[in-house]
């Protein structure tokens, strides 16, 4: 059985997908199809990125969304994904969007709109600069959950990377203020994050509950290939569990850590993390060094999955 992986925000950069889509026409038709049901230059920005609008959260999620895509799409053409005998997808934050458009649960103009959406939202549910993230490296998630509990600390964890990176969400203020807790509680380093806000923290409450009337408005259709909630970091098969596991994403913790333990409970042997970079190949071996993990982002790794 084989999973897939699809990135985040922070995998981004400039050029990601070009071999695939000047290589491919399937590539160039997804992002012909995003690029007009957006109404964004894509190619512009993610090729040329001449005004560093591929950091703009309002176009980073689309960026990579597109990316993931057509390189998800070229494999589904040039290999027979019955013969690896997908089992599930999950994605990091974005990603997750583009785990349900692979596994056909949503439609990909659909989701476009929904990312344009959920960009422009989390964009401006923070006054800017105000607020961001933080990379503990050292602790665990329930470490640094016990420090922020007896310190009264203002602060939310915000993504469980793996057993020793957490990332942490606030007000820039209280982030700064937090900083002598953790670094005098075993924290090897505390790494301030170039985001323009607090995702995946009560900050985005509002801008979650939006979205989430965008999000009803949605069919979710009917796939054999399950997917595995940040939300939850459960493994389903069920459109409403998943549809309602989307809905609460934006303002809660991303559990890729859960996740991936659960792809281990459920026996799965085989990942492909498909999109820019390889980052969450390395979470993974830092989570469970049990899985044989290959990462598809440049044309030449195809050449792994023959």
């Amino acid at each position: 059985m084989t999973s897939f992986l699809f990135p985040g925000q922070g995998s981004q950069y400039t050029g990601m997908a070009k071999d695939f889509h000047d290589n491919f026409n399937i590539a160039k038709l997804i992002f012909d199809e995003i690029e007009e049901t957006t109404s964004l230059n894509l190619r512009k920005i993610i090729f040329e990125n001449s005004s560093n609008e591929l950091n703009n959260t309002n176009y980073t999620q689309l960026s990579i969304f597109v990316a993931s895509c057509s390189i998800f799409k070229v494999i589904n053409s040039e290999f027979d994904l019955k013969q690896l005998n997908v089992r599930a997808m999950l994605g990091h934050s974005l990603g997750e969007y583009s785990a349900l458009v692979c596994s056909n649960m949503i439609k990909i103009n659909n989701c476009a709109k929904l990312l344009k959406i959920r960009g422009d939202l989390m964009n401006k549910a923070v006054e800017p600069n105000k607020s961001g993230m933080v990379a503990l490296i050292g602790l665990s998630s329930n470490e640094v959950e016990k420090i922020i509990f007896e310190n009264n600390l203002n602060i939310q964890v915000a993504n469980d990377n793996s057993p020793m990176q957490i990332v942490i969400s606030g007000m820039n203020d209280e982030l700064e203020n937090s900083k002598q807790f953790f670094l005098s509680n075993k924290v090897k380093k505390f790494i301030k994050l170039n985001v323009s806000a607090a995702f995946h923290s009560n900050l985005m409450l509002n801008a979650q509950n939006e979205l989430k009337k965008h999000i009803e408005k949605i069919d979710f259709l009917e796939s054999d290939i399950s997917i595995i909630s940040n939300y939850s970091s459960k493994i389903s098969n069920n459109r409403k569990i998943i549809k309602d596991c989307l809905s609460n994403q934006m303002a809660n913790k991303v559990k890729w850590t859960e996740s991936i333990i659960e792809l281990a409970n459920v026996k799965e042997k085989k990942l492909i993390e498909i999109g820019p970079g390889n980052t969450l190949s390395g979470l993974v071996k830092r989570i469970n060094k049990s899985f044989e993990i290959t990462s598809i982002n440049q044309v030449n790794d195809l050449n792994l999955l023959k």
